[in-house]
C-alpha cells in the first residue's frame, strides 16, 4: 500500500529549497518476485529462503533498486512530480529491506537551478527509523512556460 502526498506536479517556478515529499510503502512478496522479474535479477538472496539464509542477511532481501524505485516514485509523482526527467541519481545502500518491510522514502531539495531547471534532491529511505538508502538526485523540473 502507497501511503502517497497528492500526485501531481511541482514547477520549477514554485519548488522552493528545503521542500520535501515522501511515499510509504509495504515491501511484499510479490513487489520482489514482480520485479525479479521485470528486471530479470534472479539473484537467489531475493528469491530463495534456503540460500539467503546462508548469506550475511540471515534471510531474503529486497533488491536494492526495487527500494530505490521507491525513491524514483516520489520524485515522478510528488517532487517535482509529472513530467520530471531524471538526470542523475546517486545511491548508497545502508541495510536490507526484507518481505514484509515498510519503507519510507523521502525527498529534499537541496539546490535549484532556475535558469535550467534543475532541481538537486538528497534522497533517503528508513525502516523503523533507520536509513537503508541514501543518495543524491538531479533532475529537471517541468516549467509552466512549456506547457
Amino acid at each position: 500500500m502507497l501511503d502517497n502526498l497528492p500526485r501531481g506536479t511541482i514547477c520549477i517556478e514554485d519548488i522552493e529549497m528545503g521542500m520535501t515529499r515522501h511515499l510509504r510503502k509495504v515491501v511484499t512478496e510479490r513487489d520482489i518476485e514482480m520485479f525479479a522479474e521485470v528486471s530479470t535479477d534472479r539473484n537467489p538472496v531475493h528469491l530463495d529462503e534456503d540460500y539467503a539464509q546462508d548469506t550475511i542477511f540471515h534471510g531474503r532481501i529486497a533488491h536494492g533498486m526495487l527500494t530505490a524505485g521507491l525513491i524514483s516514485a516520489v520524485i515522478g509523482e510528488q517532487l517535482p512530480g509529472h513530467g520530471t526527467v531524471y538526470m542523475g541519481q546517486t545511491l548508497k545502500f545502508l541495510g536490507p529491506v526484507r518481505p514484509g518491510d515498510t519503507v519510507l522514502a523521502e525527498v529534499e531539495v537541496t539546490a535549484i537551478d532556475h535558469a535550467k531547471r534543475r532541481v538537486t534532491l538528497d534522497c533517503r529511505c528508513r525502516v523503523d527509523g533507520k536509513k537503508v538508502l541514501v543518495g543524491e538526485a538531479t533532475v529537471l523540473a517541468p516549467s509552466r512556460k512549456f506547457d
